[in-house]
């Protein structure tokens, strides 16, 4: 049996357009854009079928309309999980 390989893609948000591929790259590539992100705390989703779609669009470009639901999904679960994290933190300081 073959191991698929590791494919990432970084998305950047600004809150107004429509989120632009930073990234993208399979095998080491990949590797590295996945330890950046942790290293910077930026957090990460895996989701295959995404990736691969993501993947055909060309660095610097937004995402396609037929993909911004999908990507809202991620960003809101994303903007949550942060937001529950900044409260942990904030009530840990409080202490």
């Amino acid at each position: 049996m073959k191991k698929e390989k590791t494919i990432a893609v970084a998305l950047q948000y600004d809150g107004k357009n429509a989120p632009l591929v930073t990234a993208k790259g399979e095998g080491t590539i990949a590797r590295q854009i996945i330890a950046t992100a942790k290293e910077h705390g930026i957090p990460l989703e895996q989701n295959e079928e995404l990736t691969a779609l993501l993947s055909g669009v060309r660095l610097n470009e937004e995402i396609p309309k037929p993909l911004y639901i999908a990507v809202a999904q991620i960003l809101a679960f994303l903007y949550h999980v942060n937001e529950k994290e900044t409260e942990k933190t904030s009530n840990d300081e409080e202490e």
